[in-house]
């Protein structure tokens, strides 16, 4: 890739192979020592940061951050999960590292390069499973259950650090030496690693050269030359001396998600592998029985023309939602691959636009006509379009139900939440089963309904969109689709002799039951999308089946997640997570994610111009007589739906 590569790609490195060790052919400079680069990495990195005695020490729900300044071949990774895996305490509790990368290496590169280290061979196999395509921005990957996570960003060191949200608690200074990149260790980049630090961090560098070593002592570290690795005769290490280490976030605190769909059981499952017990509410008698509850959904995104904000999170929700649901492969998880149908003369154009100011990796989605598009779908179609290798469909309602099964959450079906009134730092709440909780941190995660919970006197913008969904059973199709078709409509593959198509957009409507025009509706676009699909046998509107579910939406048709905002600030132990409309499949795993970071004090995986393109302060106008919105103990009625 060259340097004016069309955004999302990233340029790769260009590596020179010398005696089985990789060279930068842009810096001239080695990813590691060719005396031994594991050996390099314990004692500069491991042994001078006291990784190994430190992690002993982590709490229970606790986290400890590594944050990196090259990520280079993963081999500093790899060596700190392994020193992790042998070291850490036998409590729940999270290594994060967080690490840059401008030129990242491409798959084949990295697997060549880690097979050097046969002893790494159980983790490397792991990061090559998991490791990104090569787009620009912030990727998350997790391991070993939630107890290892990599928080990854592709681009320049210093937009990684004013962009991600973090405090390190040792730093591994990499990268190639400062005469070779001066840009990454420039006063500017050690000012950034300053803001970064929580009290009492640690670092180390393989360098020992002395502005490094002036530029770190400025920013208020006590640094020290001590014996270098192998050929180089010293190296720098130092400490922030700000006081101790500032403790995690407790586990004590009484976390409460009300709602059980997609969205509230991955919030859960992700906080209580963090080793925080929850308790989940939910009014149906089991998980995932609203919106979440169709028999079949698809993991899609609609990428836009221009590679803005909006374009970057779907980017980040697909390749993460991609990753998360990779586990459940053959259970609840069907990678068949997807295709986004040019089906109008209008989305033709639309993609040839999106192709011509845009450059993605293959692995992500790939251009086709329309003979390979019939071919990938398994059925006849008239035009090409946008192939998605890694695209494909879930079954929610049985997901949420496994992701509620963990040993610290505590379900509650049946439980209808009536009313929320804060009262001394907490929130209670009252359900209509009788029963009653108290959180401290209270998260709503419950769809369409959540408008109607939030405890705000103020005007907000959410809405409650019906989308009713057809199921075809297999001999009113001419063709079984293989991979989920896109378009006005969607399709997907036969499961259990039925195929789910749909849905409609219902703004203005709150029938909960299927209604026959709606079936008509649902018809007559998937016949205009894939003419002839339809067999003779297919059954009359007025005889089909199929389901009425209610999206959340918000005005700007973005998703929202973060801390409740009232009157300019942060409502103290209230967050809300809703708002993903059709693509909770899709959005769902990423914010989550996202959301059990801030609940939890843990780093972000979301850079802090997404976190605001989600943050809940955007729904919410002036409460009325032009007050801003105010706190209320808030009576939640049912709203009319399933």
């Amino acid at each position: 890739m060259t340097s004016d590569t069309l955004a999302p790609a990233i340029e790769s490195a260009e590596l020179a192979w010398r005696d089985g060790v990789p060279e930068s052919s842009r810096f001239g400079d080695v990813y590691f020592s060719r005396d031994n680069g594991l050996e390099e990495t314990r004692y500069v990195f491991l042994a001078h940061n006291r990784l190994p005695e430190r992690f002993r020490s982590v709490p229970a729900g606790g986290r400890f951050v590594v944050a990196e300044t090259g990520f280079g071949t993963g081999l500093n990774f790899l060596a700190t999960w392994q020193a992790w895996r042998e070291r850490a305490p036998g409590h729940p509790c999270v290594l994060h590292f967080v690490s840059a990368e401008r030129y990242p290496l491409t798959r084949h590169d990295l697997q060549r390069a880690l097979a050097l280290w046969p002893e790494l061979e159980p983790l490397a196999r792991q990061l090559l499973a998991q490791y990104p395509p090569l787009v620009r921005g912030t990727h998350r990957l997790v391991f070993d259950q939630g107890r290892v996570r990599l928080t990854l960003h592709f681009g320049d060191v210093l937009e990684a650090w004013q962009a991600l949200t973090f405090q390190a608690n040792a730093w591994f200074l990499d990268g190639f030496a400062p005469a070779l990149n001066p840009e990454m260790w420039l006063e500017q980049a050690m000012s950034e690693v300053r803001r970064h630090s929580a009290p009492g961090a640690t670092l180390a560098t393989f360098t020992a050269v002395g502005r490094v070593r002036r530029a770190l002592a400025a920013q208020g570290f006590a640094m020290r030359k001590t014996p270098g690795f192998g050929r180089k005769r010293e190296m720098l290490a130092g400490t922030l001396n700000t006081g101790p280490e500032p403790p995690s976030v407790s586990t004590d605190r009484d976390i409460v998600i009300v709602g059980a769909g997609i969205a509230g059981t991955l919030l859960a499952r992700s906080l209580a592998e963090r080793g925080f017990p929850v308790t989940l509410l939910d009014a149906q008698p089991q998980p995932g029985q609203g919106a979440s509850g169709n028999r079949q959904g698809a993991l899609y995104v609609k990428l836009g023309v221009e590679f803005n904000d909006q374009t970057e999170l779907a980017l980040g929700a697909l390749t993460f939602g991609q990753r998360y649901y990779h586990p459940y492969q053959g259970r609840f998880w069907h990678p068949t691959g997807l295709l986004q149908l040019a089906w109008s003369p209008q989305e033709q154009s639309r993609q040839q636009r999106f192709l011509d100011r845009n450059r993605y990796p293959e692995e992500l989605l790939v251009p086709v006509d329309a003979e390979q598009a019939s071919r990938l779908a398994g059925l006849p179609v008239d035009t090409g379009g946008l192939w998605f290798p890694g695209g494909g469909w879930l079954t929610p309602s049985a997901l949420c139900q496994a992701l509620a099964q963990h040993p610290r959450i505590t379900l509650r079906q049946g439980a209808e939440v009536t009313r929320l009134t804060p009262c001394n730092g907490q929130w209670h709440l009252a359900c209509r089963d009788g029963g009653g909780l108290v959180a401290g941190t209270l998260v709503i995660t419950a769809g369409h309904q959540s408008p109607a919970l939030l405890p705000l006197a103020a005007e907000h913008r959410f809405k409650a969109i019906r989308g009713q969904v057809t199921h075809l059973p297999e001999p009113a199709l001419r063709h079984r689709p293989r991979a989920v078709v896109c378009g006005q409509k969607y399709l997907n593959p036969c499961h259990d002799g039925i195929a789910v198509t749909g849905a409609t957009f219902d703004l203005h409507e709150n029938n909960p039951h299927p209604s026959a025009d709606s079936h008509r509706d649902n018809l007559g676009q998937l016949d205009a999308m894939l003419p002839g699909l339809l067999a003779p046998s297919c059954p009359a509107p007025e005889m089909v089946e199929g389901r009425v579910g209610f999206r959340c939406t918000t005005h700007d048709y973005q998703p929202v997640a973060g801390p409740l905002h009232a009157a300019g600030h942060d409502l103290d132990g209230v967050y809300v997570l809703t708002g993903l409309g059709s693509k909770g499949l899709a959005y769902g795993p990423l914010l989550a994610e996202y959301l059990a970071d801030r609940i939890s004090g843990q780093p972000h995986c979301l850079p802090d111009h997404l976190a605001r393109r989600v943050h809940p302060g955007r729904m919410f106008r002036a409460a009325a007589r032009g007050g801003p919105p105010v706190l209320q103990k808030r009576e939640h009625r049912p709203l009319n739906s399933q």
